[in-house]
């Protein structure tokens, strides 16, 4: 690595550090100063809002506004550089303009690959321990509120809840079915059901039991239907509290293979909202990628000097940045409603951005 590459490699990692740690310090101010009260009046220990929670606050936002200020950080230094007509005396000497651009792409390969950890691994478990902390001392008054739940629990196996009590862990009006050649052979119905954590089941009350019983006699088929009733019953199935939770917070709490994992099962089951996990786990790839289209165009715009100073590439930097985030919402709103293929949507403004930044790309001063 030379000079010139050490140089460019400071100034954008010092630029982009500096900058995420000033605005995750404003955030952090403001976001204290409207809980302080609550804390205070709750008297919430103070190792848990340190450890439990700004600890966890700064890998999670920190991540998100990566891109944004990557993008910013490459336009600040390089129209200084611009400014200084440092990029005049390089291009002079006969460095071509692809060579300066590679301490650029090095950089950004580094906040990319760490940004796709943390997207993956890191921020998963980072949130488990936020959202409860916010669960244990903010939402404590939160209760699922959907009503007539229906889950595939098994091949044919249907479970329908009229409602659930996520904080007692309890259903109510409760039943269960299975379906084989098109035909109910087994049918069950519990006024409610509640979880047992210690081995991983539920119990039933008030339960009444149907079951079709097959006879073959003298080379015929008979049907036998045995009805029982019991007060409790205990029953294991595929379907736990968890797969009940607020999708947002199942979303954010998982892994990239468990979310992998959690996809392929409710694909299986038949689960709603689906596509919700889908787009969340093409976007913490397609997100990281962002880095290095915008550092691209960072660096073709901001490389040239202009009359003015720094006022209009950034300015220009900013624009293009909302107008990224904006096709970014836009197309998860698409993909989220079933309008679009959630891998497309995903992927849709990074593909346009690229077409963008390569034709910033031929315009920039060689």
């Amino acid at each position: 690595m030379k000079i010139i590459d050490k140089y460019i490699l400071k100034k954008f990692l010092g630029t982009f550090i500096y900058s995420i740690a000033l605005i995750l310090l404003i955030f952090i101010v403001f976001d204290l100063k409207d809980k302080l009260p609550g804390f205070l009046e709750d008297k919430t220990p103070l190792k848990e809002i340190i450890l439990d929670y700004y600890l966890m606050f700064i890998p999670v936002y920190g991540n998100m506004f990566s891109p944004l200020f990557t993008f910013i950080s490459v336009i600040f230094f390089t129209s200084r550089m611009a400014h200084r007509n440092e990029f005049v005396a390089m291009l002079s000497s006969g460095i071509p303009y692809n060579r300066i651009l590679r301490p650029y792409l090095i950089t950004a390969v580094i906040i990319a690959v760490t940004s796709l950890v943390l997207n993956h691994i890191i921020i998963p478990k980072a949130n488990r321990k936020k959202i409860a902390f916010e669960d244990k001392w903010f939402n404590n008054a939160y209760n699922i509120e959907d009503k007539n739940i229906h889950r595939m629990v098994g091949d044919g196996e249907v479970l329908y809840l009229y409602s659930f009590d996520n904080r007692a862990k309890m259903g109510y009006k409760v039943s269960l079915e299975k379906i084989k050649n098109h035909q109910q052979v087994y049918y069950l119905k519990a006024e409610a059901m509640q979880w047992d954590s210690t081995d991983k089941s539920w119990l039933l009350n008030n339960v009444m039991e149907r079951r079709l019983v097959v006879h073959t006699h003298q080379d015929s088929v008979v049907y036998k239907e045995e009805v029982k009733v019991y007060p409790n019953k205990k029953i294991t199935i595929d379907f736990t509290p968890d797969d009940l939770w607020r999708y947002e917070s199942k979303l954010e709490i998982m892994n990239y293979w468990e979310l992998k994992n959690y996809i392929k099962k409710e694909r299986q089951k038949g689960g709603s909202k689906i596509e919700y996990f889908e787009v969340e786990h093409y976007r913490r790839t397609a997100f990281p990628f962002a880095t290095f289209v915008l550092t691209i165009i960072g660096v073709s715009v901001s490389s040239r000097k202009v009359r003015g100073g720094v006022g209009w590439t950034i300015a220009l930097g900013l624009f293009l940045s909302a107008l990224y985030i904006m096709l970014m919402y836009i197309f998860t709103i698409l993909a989220t409603t079933g309008f679009a293929n959630t891998l497309l949507a995903v992927w849709i403004p990074n593909i346009v951005f690229s077409l963008v930044a390569y034709w910033f790309y031929t315009k920039a001063q060689k």
